[in-house]
């Protein structure tokens, strides 16, 4: 292939990154390395991970801000992007910051990359702006300036100037991270619906894990500029690949031990110093792994209080009410163990109580960290 060479493939659709690594190489960082995603057309996809995992990076890398250490890197509905310049890509992107020109009012905001393209007439240019903003819910902000807006409003006039491109794909860099929570969660519902009216594929980047659960039809989790799994927001939350993801997903967080595996004869326990509990038979990989370390992860959904004897006894140290559930943290023998439960808890400060592990909805990790599932 030569340089340069753009190639078509009609067939083909949504975006393709294929191995994509990018290396600052004046501060020594690799910030995304060998990122295989396959991103289909009209698939809303979610680019989730800490600060400084190479998310923003990949995002930047596919906009062509920032460029790719290999060529091939970035396929948009089958054409080659390697060297074509952002403003060919026909992509939209959302910064986290609106961006608006404080001297235009939102009409001209809306359709200011429409007038420079100059390939369209004023009819077709006041056509998108309106089918836009009446999506939007901005119809009757038109003539206001971004002085005039709130943030929320902002960043909807920000989406309408990247819808009236009719892109190829939408690409959004934490847009709602200077909303304030009500406003954040009204908006990533309006973008999933907008974005299955136009039925265009989206990459959204956030560090939120509940917004990315609540919005994607896939995750791709990051970590140190590697993908550590993809998958549906049930799958990752439910089934994670690795500790890492286990830890990551989930609030409150999930409760961790360090154990062994023994043979009892008539079954096979996980044990460590607090409890010996049997390990159920859908685990039964868990069961054949044979002697060794390994990490039990459950849910503080999946531990109950009981009445009668328990897996596990430990001393109530705090209850939280999170809203119309109840987080309980829990001293079992200096292990702190965190109970989430619906409702408000029936038990006190500095009651002692029985615990059950539900091992069937529990995670197993190897010495690597990596699940045995």
């Amino acid at each position: 292939m030569e340089d340069n060479q753009i190639q078509q493939n009609k067939n083909a659709s949504g975006i393709q990154i294929n191995r994509l690594r990018k290396t600052f190489l004046s501060a020594g960082v690799i910030a995304c390395d060998d990122v295989d995603l396959n991103i289909q057309q009209g698939e809303l996809l979610v680019l989730l991970g800490p600060s400084g995992c190479g998310k923003t990076t990949t995002l930047r890398c596919v906009a062509g801000l920032e460029t790719p250490d290999n060529d091939d890197a970035i396929i948009v509905r089958g054409r080659n992007l390697t060297g074509v310049a952002p403003k060919d890509r026909n992509l939209a992107f959302v910064f986290q910051t609106t961006a608006l020109f404080p001297h235009i009012n939102v009409r001209k905001n809306i359709s200011f990359g429409l007038n420079m393209k100059k390939t369209f007439g004023r009819e077709e240019i006041g056509h998108r702006v309106n089918r836009a903003a009446e999506m939007l819910k901005i119809g009757d902000l038109l003539d206001r300036y971004p002085r005039e807006l709130s943030g929320g409003q902002g960043q909807r006039v920000a989406l309408g100037r990247a819808m009236v491109m009719e892109p190829d794909a939408f690409l959004l860099d934490e847009p709602f991270a200077s909303l304030d929570a009500r406003l954040r969660v009204e908006m990533r519902t309006e973008i999933k619906l907008i974005q299955r009216q136009l039925n265009t594929t989206m990459v959204f980047v956030t560090h939120d894990q509940e917004e990315a659960l609540t919005i994607g039809d896939k995750i791709a989790v990051m970590n140190e500029g590697v993908v550590q799994q993809v998958d549906t927001p049930h799958n990752i939350y439910h089934r994670p690949k690795n500790r890492f993801v286990g830890n990551f997903i989930g609030s409150p967080p999930i409760n961790e031990f360090d154990c062994h595996i023994e043979d009892k004869g008539d079954s096979t326990q996980v044990s460590s110093s607090i409890f010996s509990v049997p390990i159920p038979a859908s685990h039964g990989e868990v069961a054949r792994h044979g002697p060794g370390k390994i990490c039990l992860g459950i849910r503080p959904e999946f531990v109950s209080i009981v009445d009668g004897p328990g897996d596990l006894t430990g001393t109530v140290k705090l209850n939280e009410l999170m809203g119309s559930r109840t987080m309980i943290l829990i001293d079992c023998q200096g292990h702190e163990l965190r109970v989430l439960i619906q409702g408000v808890s029936g038990v006190n400060e500095g009651d002692s109580v029985q615990l059950r592990l539900d091992l069937e909805r529990a995670f197993f990790f190897d010495s690597e960290g990596n699940s045995l599932a």
